[in-house]
């Protein structure tokens, strides 16, 4: 395997069985001890840890208090303003500097919601990955935030119809000599380990990185989570956008007011303060196994989780994945969860997903979430006439040409980051 790879190796020892773990260096004898002594028993850096005096503040400042649109222009200037938005907008243009087909068994890539990679190319198995964390979230509350950040990506491979099966993670934070920063540290390692606890899912490995601030100002909390999911064959992988007009929109989950930490605060008002959306990882298992469940039978043709940007956002996505653009109606979501349309639009509830039906499966897609318990309610169409300009219309709200949400995306990141034309490449 090494050689085919042309990957450099070295033999370091061998498998003894005698329960000792033996290490020399040149003929001397520098470690004979038992391994629990080390890889269980191993000492505890004891640092100290204080409760931040400003998170109390800044939980109280919610985003209940700012101000809603009321009129359909300004939610459409918010909407595509968020589309616009670098923390939102379309990131090809940094991921297409990378190889990502891998020997052609890349099965999905950039922008799906999760990686997925073909290794039998005779069974179809496959493995999906994604890597997920809000800052945000993580500053306003660090324990809950973890929470968020491994449902995230545990919901991102989902959707891709891959059973999550394993935990990585990247744990960034400021620097350990500030007790605060060890009491955000502490916290975001408690709510992952009793986040995987809640999945029963294991943590594989990981790592940490402290010190990352800029003078005596840390980084927000910034516990990046990675999960993997295995897929039994990756023909039956479910992409992020639909593909086909005539399809029934679902939105999978319920939509509660939380706007706390969410782009539309960010973005729209400047503002970070309140506590982040709340996550039940029970729901989210089990939604996870519906959506495996709808995958298997071929009963959606795509799924999108809501996350950052919430529903409009998904939405957006959506048309643009493929050029297919969708008819979406609020009044019924807005009525049944008790929210208004802004909350409809941008909040940023967990345990969501976005699916299209084909009409023909959709009796039987609506008896398996009846059947599994999973709150479930019909919002839109895919809608594409021949001839036709492709748009994403909420109606009575706005309507936003495909093109134009497209090109508001593409463009942010090349005017930050690429070349002027009169500038050259070096």
């Amino acid at each position: 395997v090494v050689g085919k790879w042309d990957v450099e190796t070295s033999v370091l020892g061998e498998v003894t069985g005698d329960g000792r773990l033996v290490i020399d260096w040149y003929g001397e004898r520098i470690v004979d001890v038992d391994p629990s002594t080390v890889a269980v028993d191993g000492p505890v850096y004891e640092r100290p840890v204080a409760y931040p005096t400003w998170i109390d503040a800044l939980q109280a400042d919610s985003a209940a208090k700012l101000e809603r649109a009321t009129d359909a222009d300004t939610l459409r200037d918010q909407f595509t303003t968020l589309v616009a938005s670098p923390n939102l907008a379309d990131t090809s243009w940094i991921t297409n500097q990378y190889d990502y087909y891998v020997l052609g068994n890349t099965a999905l890539s950039f922008p799906d919601d999760a990686g997925m990679i073909r290794v039998d190319e005779e069974t179809g198995l496959g493995f999906a990955i994604a890597t997920d964390c809000n800052g945000r979230y993580n500053q306003l509350d660090p324990y809950n935030g973890a929470k968020l950040a491994l449902a995230e990506a545990y919901r991102n491979v989902a959707v891709t119809g891959a059973v999550p099966t394993a935990v990585t993670d990247c744990l960034n934070f400021g620097s350990p000599e500030n007790p605060e920063v060890m009491w955000q540290f502490s916290q975001a390692v408690e709510g992952l380990s009793d986040g995987c606890l809640e999945l029963g899912i294991p943590v594989t490995g990981g790592n940490v990185s402290f010190y990352n601030q800029t003078g005596d100002q840390p980084i927000h909390p910034t516990p990046v989570v990675g999960v993997l999911g295995i897929i039994d064959d990756v023909a039956a992988r479910i992409p992020s956008g639909w593909q086909d007009a005539g399809e029934n929109l679902y939105l999978l989950g319920v939509t509660a007011d939380e706007l706390d930490g969410s782009q539309w605060a960010g973005t729209i008002h400047d503002h970070l303060g309140g506590r982040p959306p709340k996550v039940d990882l029970a729901q989210e298992r089990k939604l996870a196994e519906l959506l495996q469940a709808a995958g298997s039978q071929s009963l959606v043709s795509s799924a999108h989780d809501l996350s950052s940007g919430g529903l409009a956002q998904a939405l957006a996505e959506g048309v643009m994945r493929f050029g297919v653009g969708a008819r979406v109606w609020l009044t019924e979501l807005m009525e049944r969860d008790g929210v208004d349309a802004t909350a409809a639009l941008f909040s940023e509830s967990t345990g969501r997903v976005l699916v299209s039906v084909p009409r023909e499966e959709d009796v039987k897609f609506r008896g398996l979430c009846d059947g599994r318990g999973y709150p479930v309610l019909r919002i839109g169409v895919t809608d594409v006439e021949p001839g036709t300009e492709a748009t994403l219309e909420i109606q009575d709200v706005f309507t936003v040409p495909v093109a134009e949400l497209r090109r508001l995306s593409n463009e942010t990141l090349p005017a930050v980051f690429g070349p002027t034309v009169s500038e050259p490449v070096a």
